[in-house]
């Protein structure tokens, strides 16, 4: 799963008492602030602003500690590596940017040079003073106002990165959920996914369906242990091992032993598993064969008769809980029609009410008989299922979701 990447530090914090440190870079030490009332230090009604002073870049890299929220330059200063011309006019500026990248930097120069000062705004001074308009009073406001405006900055950047990174990988997800090979199978498919996490598209459930070159269609559904991203980036490897191991032509306990091997070698964690249901549906679609490592039976609906759950006895344990592991096939009789639901535990283990009390299997069974006698079937089906579980449960499950339905007639 996609990893953000960490975002810029924070500029720095306001004080409790509200006061402010300001560091002044000019070359003649107190001219700026000479007249001013603030040399040394001073109260204002805003707070405290302390001052320090530098006469080069060098000195002021001395002074920049993580205390210092605002800078104040004097536009005169001569960079380290001054050239003339106009296109240089500024370079002090930008090195002063580069050298404190999270403070506020206000723009010092005489009033006959509003167009620089101006430019310096551009360039990325959050506001520029005229030195002989400098007083106390203007430069607090000024100094305060830069550090909201270069904090209201930050929070705009952050959320334009958090914005694009949720975009990144919500695209990114979206690639890796499965598209359905059925192409020539007279089947017909319909899923619904719900991932536990907030705002997260993938969970540690997984499934797929192919149909290999023979005719068979084989349909599989899982689900690792855990809701993190770990577990959802496990279940994408699974799903696509399962994919490519099923089009290569494996199939039974080698196809699973794979399995496991993947998982044991790709799990963050040796107490991780994966439960799997498999189900390889014969070319004519009248009879399948069904595996269960560990995870619930599905759901056969045929028509004339009350759903009821494939049998669940016979199966093998879930992948990673046993190095040596079979997992048997039970041949199944589909007959003509019918719709085969799989799904994965986080369908039946939401709460009923606001009691302890879960859905269960024998709950599903009689919500998804209740939908069939409504009439519903297919993506109606699904999605009214999922609806009711999510209704009965008080909101938003906890956990993941999957849930997919193939039918024949």
């Amino acid at each position: 799963m996609p990893v953000s990447a960490p975002g810029p530090a924070e500029p720095p914090a306001v004080p409790p008492d509200g006061g402010l440190t300001l560091l002044v870079i000019e070359d003649v030490p107190g001219g700026a602030l000479s007249g001013t009332g603030m040399a040394e230090m001073t109260g204002t009604a805003e707070g405290l602003v302390r001052i320090r002073t530098a006469r080069n870049l060098t000195e002021a890299e001395r002074l920049l500690t993580d205390d210092v929220q605002c800078i104040l330059l004097d536009l005169a200063l001569p960079s380290r590596a001054y050239s003339p011309g106009r296109g240089h006019e500024l370079d002090t500026l930008r090195q002063v940017l580069r050298l404190a990248p999270h403070q506020a930097v206000l723009a010092l120069t005489a009033e006959t040079d509003a167009a620089r000062a101006a430019e310096a705004v551009r360039v990325g001074a959050q506001d520029y003073l005229f030195r002989d308009e400098l007083d106390g009073r203007v430069l607090s406001r000024a100094i305060r106002y830069a550090v909201e405006r270069k904090r209201a900055d930050f929070d705009r950047r952050q959320l334009t990165e958090t914005r694009l990174r949720a975009q990144e990988n919500a695209r990114l997800e979206r690639g890796l959920l499965p598209h359905p090979l059925l192409a020539g199978s007279e089947l017909r498919f319909a899923a619904r996914y719900r991932p536990g996490r907030s705002r997260a598209l993938l969970g540690g459930d997984f499934y797929d369906t192919v149909r290999t070159a023979d005719g068979t269609v084989h349909a599989m559904i899982g689900d690792v242990c855990g809701h993190g991203p770990d577990e959802a980036a496990l279940g994408v490897e699974l799903r696509i091992a399962w994919r490519a191991l099923t089009l290569a032509g494996l199939c039974g306990d080698e196809l699973l032993a794979t399995l496991q091997q993947v998982l044991e070698h790709e799990r963050a964690d040796e107490e991780v598993f994966a439960t799997l249901c498999a189900v390889d549906i014969a070319p004519d679609g009248r009879s399948a064969a069904l595996c269960l490592a560990g995870h619930p039976a599905p759901l056969l609906v045929r028509p004339g008769r009350a759903p009821a759950l494939l049998p669940q006895e016979g199966g093998g344990p879930a992948l990673g809980l046993l190095s040596a592991a079979r997992w048997p096939h039970r041949e199944i009789r589909l007959g003509e029609a019918w719709s085969l639901m799989m799904y994965t535990d986080g369908l039946v283990e939401g709460r009923v009410g606001e009691g302890t009390r879960r859905l269960g299997q024998e709950g599903m069974i009689e919500l998804v008989t209740r939908q069939l006698k409504e009439g519903l079937a297919g993506e109606e089906l699904l999605e009214a299922v999922v609806a009711e579980v999510r209704a009965l449960n008080g909101g938003d499950l906890t956990d993941d979701l999957a849930v997919l339905l193939l039918a024949r007639g």
